[in-house]
Formats: C-alpha cells, structure tokens, sequence
C-alpha cells in the first residue's frame, strides 16, 4: 500500500517559494503574496539606522479618528478610499499611515496585477525602480480575527513573517488561503488585513482588468501601461469617501 503524501502543504510552500523567487503565479493557484524585497530589513550601522516603527501618535493622527482612519489612494485610474483598522492591527496601520504621510507612496505603482488574486502595490515606482524602505519591518499581526476577503486591504511581506515594511496589497477575491492559521511556519502565519476599500472597487476591477507582461526582475503580472499612485491622502475625520 503506497503511502498518501500529504498534498496542501507541499502546494502552499512550494508556492510561497515561488513567489519569494518573484515568479509567475498561475490563475487559481494558491499563491503566496510575498514582498519583493531580497531581504526582510538590511542591518545598518549606527549612523544610517532606519527611525524605530511609528505609531499612530508619532505621525500625528488625530484622536478622533483612531477607530478607523481613512485613506485615499489617488491612482491614474481613480480614487480608492480605505478604512483602516487600529483596533485591530495597531503596528500595521500606523506603518501604512507614516509611509502615507511621508509621501512614500506618491509616484509608485501597482506593479503586480494578479486578476483572480489580488493587486500589489507600495514599493516600486511606475518604471519598476524598487523604493527602500524607510522604517524597520514590523511584526506579523494576521492573528487579529480578519480575513483576507475580497477588497480587503493587507500587508505584502517576504516569506518570512515579520518582514512587511511598506508594500500592501487588495484581495480581488476572498483568498482564505492568506488567513492565519498557525504559528508553524511561514505558510500558516498568514498576511496581515489592516483595512478595506470602502469606495473606489469599480477603479480596484479596472486595475484588475489591465494587461500585463513580463518586465525587469519580474517573469509575469506587471502592467503593461503602469497604475501609478500619484498621491496617498489622509482625510480629516468625518470627510465624505
């Protein structure tokens, strides 16, 4: 009698591997949503350390709006507005906001357009420059009960977790493969939900719907017109999406 291999988690860390590797995921493949970067965070010396991770006091957001503070991604296709969820995922938010108050994120792009998957964004620009990060990687928190559902919004990150600095991304479907599971290992910790898009997924299914090719490092899924973010906008709390 042969003995059955155990299929789901061969699949699921082969694929996290892949895209590690920055490869092709296949559609409906169970693949990883791994960050680009060659290495979670560099070492630095002393003199060229990057600022300790923010938190939502450091960069000034108001009071009134830590219960769900609300962007707006201004892209070349339209706006996208997401709520943001501190009560939930505190350290992930207030990363997403300082990069956005920075302006980190003006003049990068969605450089990977997965159209039954998901759509990336927050690292490189619309030339596929890679933009360093600027704040150390923070800690993991997909353990925080949300679930990568469709038009959620979460943290792209390496293989390993831990490893997420300023790279997001928006779920086109609901991917429950991204959920965390466990603390095993890399392929059960899941990715990390901070927020969902709450106007603007008519401009997320355009984004969707682009052509893509294969360009610089990466073997497939980069548009072939870029979808910059020309602007990351903080509203006032209380502003109408």
């Amino acid at each position: 009698m042969h003995r059955r291999v155990p299929v789901l988690p061969l699949l699921l860390l082969l694929l996290a591997l892949m895209l590690t590797g920055c490869g092709r995921h296949g559609k409906g493949a169970a693949a990883s949503v791994a960050s680009d970067e060659e290495a979670p965070v560099a070492t630095t010396s002393a003199s060229d350390a990057s600022p300790a991770s923010p938190t939502a006091m450091d960069i000034g957001v108001p009071v009134a709006a830590q219960a769900g503070p609300r962007v707006a991604l201004h892209t070349s296709m339209g706006d996208i507005v997401i709520e943001l969820y501190p009560d939930k995922a505190p350290k992930t938010v207030a990363n997403f906001l300082a990069y956005a108050k920075d302006g980190f994120y003006n003049g990068t792009s969605f450089h990977r357009v997965i159209d039954d998957l998901l759509i990336q964004g927050g690292g490189y620009t619309a030339d596929l420059q890679e933009k360093k990060a600027t704040y150390p990687a923070i800690p993991d928190e997909a353990n925080n009960g949300l679930s990568n559902q469709r038009g959620t919004v979460a943290a792209a990150r390496a293989l390993a977790p831990g490893s997420a600095t300023s790279q997001f991304f928006i779920n086109l479907v609901d991917n429950p493969r991204f959920d965390y599971v466990s603390n095993a290992d890399a392929t059960t910790a899941g990715y990390a939900v901070f927020g969902k898009v709450i106007s603007g997924m008519d401009v997320v299914d355009k984004i969707r719907a682009v052509k893509t090719h294969a360009q610089g490092k990466f073997s497939a899924d980069v548009p072939i017109t870029p979808v910059t973010i020309d602007k990351v906008e903080i509203l006032e709390p209380g502003a109408s999406p």
